[in-house]
């Protein structure tokens, strides 16, 4: 099952507008039901030590709430957002300030980038980045199965359906997401997982710090 990007609904939805609020409800139900949120707890606290951490594709920024993060995404910072705490509104390839981040933190945002996306995020990070930690879909076809049953549970949108189908076509296997971003393996440590829930995760080390 080859790896294919597609346009997700919730995208393009006003973020005000009730599907695109349906649908981050969805998101949350899903992080805890996929076991994402356990994960990040016990993960994530062991490398904040190295210096300021940044989550990417923040969307409503409760991960980054949560882990005291600062934020990246192309909407504006949610209502309540911190003072002490940035939020960068700005595409990623357009992004100004990777040196300031040591720690990058995705949580099912890379499958929305093409290779060429993810290589161009590489080449910057194997400058500047020290920790790279990854939550995405793996690309699994029995995963999809699944999923329409998880769906059918929290009585999810058409639009979580959709954007969770088109999420795990584009999702990762195997080495697929460091090989995609070009991470220099004189340069980077990592360690891939994969859940019986269809989670992939990466977590990358510089080499120096180990």
């Amino acid at each position: 099952m080859n790896r294919t990007v597609s346009p997700e609904l919730l995208d393009s939805l006003p973020a005000d507008s009730a599907a695109a609020r349906h649908s981050r409800r969805d998101l949350q139900w899903f992080n805890r039901l996929l076991g994402n949120d356990g994960w990040w707890r016990r993960t994530l606290p062991q490398y904040q030590s190295i210096g300021r951490g940044l989550e990417i594709g923040a969307g409503d920024g409760q991960l980054a709430l949560r882990f005291d993060l600062d934020a990246l995404d192309l909407q504006s910072s949610p209502e309540g957002w911190p003072h002490h705490r940035k939020w960068h509104t700005s595409d990623v390839g357009l992004f100004a300030h990777w040196h300031d981040y040591p720690l990058v933190v995705s949580n099912l945002f890379l499958h929305h980038l093409q290779t060429e996306q993810l290589t161009q995020l590489g080449r910057i990070w194997n400058d500047t980045a020290q920790t790279l930690i990854c939550c995405e879909p793996w690309r699994v076809r029995g995963f999809g199965v699944g999923f329409s049953l998880l769906c059918a549970v929290i009585r999810a949108h058409r639009v979580s359906r959709h954007d969770g189908r088109v999420s795990i076509e584009a999702g990762f296997r195997d080495n697929e997401l460091p090989e995609a971003l070009g991470l220099d393996k004189k340069i980077w440590e990592w360690r891939i997982s994969h859940t019986v829930r269809g989670m992939y995760r990466m977590v990358a080390q510089r080499r120096d710090l180990k």
